[in-house]
């Protein structure tokens, strides 16, 4: 009969989630990963099998909750989409600066991820290409709402303007973690929000 886990797998994994988003994958170290979950080596790679499990399984975890977030506010009442849309810039904006913990930020997990890791890793760019078609749902199906409400400036069909609004955002986290302020960022939302809505 296999022994219970005596630690909390979700806080593990929050942990580990958080040590890979400030280090990337190849800079942390399972030492890192020990130092920052409180589990010995042998624990680690008991619960997760290896350092690439883990990974896997924390970046999962990151992608299912920021993707969520965003979705929610894409889809909430009460405002127009293209409100909406302003508020999820702002969002992403404010993350920025939450994250930073008083130093720079430490980007986007999946941003980083993706530059360190899609090219070379089969298993890890198929959790991102799921991750980035369920965000490019969310913002084509803001953009044809935008779009019949006659708030949509751009002709361009709502497929390319998904793209584009990902693209200001992987931008916006990309320019954060290279220490560009706020007054910076929000000067790249509104201009994105010029060419995006009325």
């Amino acid at each position: 009969m296999a022994r219970p886990r005596a630690f909390d797998e979700e806080r593990v994994l929050d942990a580990a989630m958080r040590a890979f988003w400030a280090g990337g994958y190849e800079g942390t170290s399972t030492r890192d990963l020990c130092a920052a979950t409180g589990l010995d080596r042998s624990s680690v790679y008991n619960a997760f099998t290896s350092k690439h499990e883990l990974f896997k399984r924390a970046l999962t975890r990151y992608l299912d909750t920021m993707t969520a977030a965003q979705v929610e506010i894409l889809g909430a009442g009460g405002q127009s989409a293209a409100e909406r849309v302003r508020a999820l810039l702002a969002k992403i904006i404010d993350d920025e600066f939450r994250h930073r913990g008083g130093g720079p930020s430490i980007g986007c997990l999946s941003v980083n991820t993706t530059v360190e890791l899609a090219g070379h890793d089969e298993e890890i760019s198929r959790l991102l290409d799921r991750d980035l078609r369920r965000r490019l749902d969310s913002f084509e199906a803001v953009i044809e709402e935008a779009r019949r409400a006659g708030d949509i400036v751009s002709d361009r069909d709502s497929a390319s303007l998904a793209r584009y609004l990902n693209a200001v955002i992987a931008g916006i986290r990309v320019s954060a973690k290279g220490g560009a302020g706020r007054a910076d960022l929000e000067a790249i939302a509104a201009t994105a929000l010029d060419v995006l809505v009325r």
